[in-house]
């Protein structure tokens, strides 16, 4: 029995979405594998059931992030088979990871780091970065839970807010990037390190936010051969091992910057390209077998 790690939906992070857990059964069940969808936080669940794991829609982990660390460090004690791997998800799991790819050499949109309960440095924050324009995130987050945009110019009206924040949890400051307004976010999706298919994601008018239940609108692309390659190169270095990657980012004077390197549970976008759904069948098939 193979588990299908999801989560308790309350409809904040799955709304005008397939379900892809449903998906990812039916593929199983066509391999000839029994298995089960399961909140990773159900505390009824006995883990030792199941032969191997696969990490899908945790979608809320941020939501409950020292528990999720917790579920990591329990279910890794099991020693069973995991996809993605608990070390990749771990590392994954903090947006500190951009910086660390950012000091490798990497084309990253990263940013400066505000450390929970320590006094926003407004000055030195201002000047180190060099846009007119920011966006304020949780270093542990998703769906754009708690994100900000503002002008520099604003930051005095917003400062009471982000230091209420900060507060509470780090947070990470990065340039906005103009591109994700006027042309859109890439997505590219790859299975067991190679490419599968592509999305373009684009924000409503007036929104920065790429996510479908902001209103962004989703369209299968198929990008360059550069861009695939450029790409695949963060998955060569950061999770050479992983079943599935979702590599986002944008194109900046003809060159890919990442945005996010998505390897815990990331939408798939499986029903946007025709052959998405046999490429994670035969990825599967190989990891599983």
């Amino acid at each position: 029995m193979i588990a299908i790690v999801s989560y308790y939906s309350v409809g904040a992070y799955d709304t005008n979405t397939v379900n892809e857990d449903e998906i990812l059964s039916s593929v199983l069940n066509e391999l000839g594998f029994s298995n089960q969808i399961v909140p990773w936080s159900d505390q009824n669940i006995n883990w030792d059931d199941f032969s191997a794991i696969l990490i899908k829609s945790t979608w809320d982990y941020f939501d409950y992030y020292p528990q999720f660390l917790e579920w990591i460090k329990k279910i890794k004690s099991l020693n069973k088979p995991v996809l993605n791997d608990l070390d990749t998800i771990k590392w994954n799991s903090s947006k500190n990871y951009l910086n660390e790819i950012k000091r490798k050499g990497f084309n990253v949109i990263s940013g400066l780091e505000l450390k929970k309960g320590e006094s926003v440095a407004v000055s030195e924050l201002l000047e180190n970065l060099l846009a007119d324009t920011l966006v304020v995130k949780p270093m542990v987050s998703g769906g754009a839970k708690n994100t900000l945009k503002l002008k520099k110019t604003e930051w005095n009206s917003y400062s009471e807010k982000i230091q209420s924040l900060v507060n509470e949890e780090d947070f990470l400051v990065q340039p906005f990037i103009p591109e994700v307004q006027e042309v859109g976010e890439y997505s590219l999706i790859f299975f067991n390190g190679e490419f599968s298919h592509a999305v373009l994601k684009t924000p409503a008018s007036g929104d920065f936010r790429v996510q479908h239940y902001f209103g962004g609108e989703i369209k299968s692309i198929l990008p360059t051969e550069k861009m695939k390659e450029e790409a695949k190169a963060f998955i060569s270095e950061f999770a050479p091992e992983s079943l599935y990657a979702r590599v986002d980012g944008v194109e900046i004077e003809g060159t890919f910057h990442l945005m996010e390197l998505e390897l815990i549970e990331p939408y798939l976008f499986l029903t946007s390209h025709p052959a998405a759904i046999q490429n994670y069948k035969e990825a599967l098939r190989k990891r599983l077998s």
